[in-house]
């Protein structure tokens, strides 16, 4: 399977932010939101100048495609982790930035989803976050100025792979500090943004933006949640509550990604826009509904299906466009045909 699914089975901000948006509360429906420090949105500056340039430039901007996809294809185990390999097969991994970058991918990110100290510590590496991630940065940064410099380095921070507290048992605070040192190594290595994606909790979320916030004041911040079948979160978060809490906690773009398909991501991006219509919005979804064959994932969304579901997103107010789980420069190459050719 993609790298997010065969993890997930292994395993607010004060005031106004505790309130539900979106007709629910709390993380999940219910539960309220932590406090933890004031979350604003990063200032004007250097730290985020080519961000802003980007965005300002281009009316639909292509992200990268899978990651994982294209490391099992190259011969990556079930199990193993994904971010060993910025060490033991770097050509491997620059292969498949530079495969995104010739498709016309101009956000490409790092090969670090699972680089927190608790996903590592499942396989002894929890003490290696900041030379897995500070490599995964480098390794990208080269490819980019290979390629003329003009893509964005995006730093990928992936959900912790614990449950917050009351529901599970990882404190707040302690998570905060998990986003915020695999953050700092991403910084460090010299990333241009950091993309949290593929969450499910709003109380994790924030802490992953406090995170990031400690490790930088400044830098520009993507995120991205999950949302199934049903229109929610597996927390139960809709796409309103997302989108307005996440706007109130500083994100700089905001949308969905995985999830079963772009059917379903088309809805989220529709419904975002619904209720924040200056927001940036993102789509990031899936090649359609993963098979499973000889234990590994399959998604059947063909390069030309996938172009046609991008230009829906884009219609439905996506100003960022990419693929998930199951695309591969194939497809980024036929959806930057149809988005920007």
């Amino acid at each position: 399977m993609d790298e997010r699914r065969s993890r997930r089975e292994r395993r607010g901000g004060a005031g106004s932010a505790g309130r539900d948006p979106g007709g629910s509360a709390g993380s999940g429906p219910e539960a309220p939101l932590p406090g933890g420090a004031p979350l604003h949105p990063a200032t004007p500056g250097p730290a985020n100048a080519r961000w802003r340039e980007m965005l300002a430039s281009e009316p639909t901007v292509l992200a990268d495609g899978a990651m994982g996809t294209m490391l099992f294809s190259a011969g990556l185990q079930f199990g193993d982790p994904p971010e060993v390999w910025n060490l033991t097969q770097p050509e491997i991994v620059r292969r498949i930035h530079r495969g995104y970058l010739e498709a016309g991918s101009r956000i490409i990110m790092t090969n670090t989803f699972g680089g927190n100290r608790l996903r590592l510590s499942l396989h002894g590496l929890e003490r290696r976050v900041a030379e897995l991630n500070q490599t995964a940065a480098v390794l990208l940064r080269a490819e980019v100025a290979s390629a003329g410099g003009r893509a964005l380095v995006a730093g990928d921070i992936g959900p912790s792979g614990a449950i917050l507290a009351p529901t599970g048992t990882l404190d707040y605070e302690e998570a905060v500090d998990v986003f915020a040192e695999q953050a700092a190594a991403l910084v460090a290595g010299g990333v241009d943004l950091i993309w949290i994606e593929t969450m499910s909790d709003l109380a994790e979320i924030r802490a992953a933006i406090e995170g990031v916030r400690r490790a930088s004041a400044d830098i520009a911040l993507v995120t991205t949640m999950t949302f199934d079948t049903r229109g929610r979160t597996m927390m139960g978060v809709t796409p309103e509550r997302a989108v307005m809490a996440l706007a109130e906690w500083g994100a700089d773009a905001i949308g969905g990604n995985c999830g079963n398909g772009p059917d379903e991501l088309v809805r989220v991006v529709t419904r975002m826009r619904a209720v924040a219509p200056t927001a940036t919005l993102v789509a990031k979804s899936n090649a359609g509904m993963p098979e499973l064959v000889d234990m590994r994932a399959v998604y059947r969304s063909a390069p030309s299906e996938m172009a046609i579901q991008a230009r829906s997103m884009r219609d439905a107010g996506a100003a960022i466009v990419g693929g998930c789980c199951g695309t591969t420069p194939e497809h980024l190459l036929a959806m930057a045909d149809l988005l920007l050719g």
